[in-house]
């Protein structure tokens, strides 16, 4: 994967992760319609990647992780070209969520509006002690169209969800956090090793039980629990069907680290 295949992403290789990095400091890494393709691309070539056990994405510069939209491309937008825009961020965002490989989000500074959905679609968020979030699409006459009415509900529960979207207030990382928006709050200057340990810890598990994982997590949510409890149990039998299963139990009956090879 070529750092310089794209206009406005970074995408490289390191320690085992595929690190996506909106790459407009000058825009505060603002989303326009050529960002969002580019980064469902990525998120094919990450994932498709042998070399990447999982996806980072994150933000240049230090101010910004994503602001938003690119508001001077979305103010001149019709009615159904918005709806094409949001179909495309939908698109590319469910490619992040439903990735079988762990997506992580280093949220490096404002993750504003789409920056806001950007991080929801990911499976887990480390966030620095100067990151802000917030869903701030109603001080336009707008309305979060790139998952933010679904995604945030059932990750911080309703009432604080429509706090957000309703008041269209930014929160500071702490209160992130205490909400449950996101996992982690480091220092700025720790993030990256931070978020570089938690790959290397995940690294250490078998990737076909944590694509099932997911699988089962992502999906559920979108079911009743009776099937999703269902699908649990499929997708749990499965694992016994995996090479990966016979030698995590027998590294631990013999008391040894695992060496998982994904089959």
């Amino acid at each position: 994967m070529s750092p310089n295949a794209f206009e406005n992403l970074r995408l490289e290789t390191r320690a085992g992760a595929a690190w996506i990095t909106v790459n407009r400091p000058s825009k505060l890494n603002a989303l326009d319609r050529r960002t969002v393709q580019e980064l469902g691309e990525a998120a094919s070539q990450a994932i498709a990647s042998s070399d990447a056990f999982a996806l980072v994405v994150t933000g240049a510069g230090d101010r910004a992780f994503v602001a938003g939209a690119d508001l001077r491309e979305m103010a001149a937008l019709s009615a159904v070209e918005a709806q094409a825009f949001s179909g495309l961020l939908r698109q590319t965002l469910d490619a992040f969520e439903r990735s079988p490989k762990p997506v992580v989000a280093a949220v490096n500074g404002f993750a504003l509006g789409g920056g806001c959905e950007l991080a929801l679609a990911c499976h887990v968020r480390i966030a620095s002690d100067v990151a802000r979030f917030g869903q701030p699409e109603v001080h336009l006459g707008l309305i979060p169209g790139a998952g933010g009415t679904q995604r945030l509900p059932r990750l911080i529960g309703r009432g604080r969800a429509l706090d957000l979207i309703l008041s269209g207030r930014t929160i500071e990382a702490e209160e992130a956090l205490r909400i449950g928006l996101v996992e982690r709050v480091v220092p700025a200057a720790e993030l990256v090793s931070t978020v570089e340990s938690y790959v290397a810890t995940l690294r250490r598990n078998s990737p076909l039980a944590l694509a099932r994982a997911l699988e089962a997590v992502v999906s559920g949510t979108e079911t009743p629990q009776a099937e999703a409890l269902r699908t649990e149990g499929a997708l749990f039998a499965l694992c016994f069907a995996t090479d990966d299963m016979r030698e995590g139990t027998q590294a631990f009956l013999e008391k040894r680290e695992p060496r998982f090879l994904g089959r």
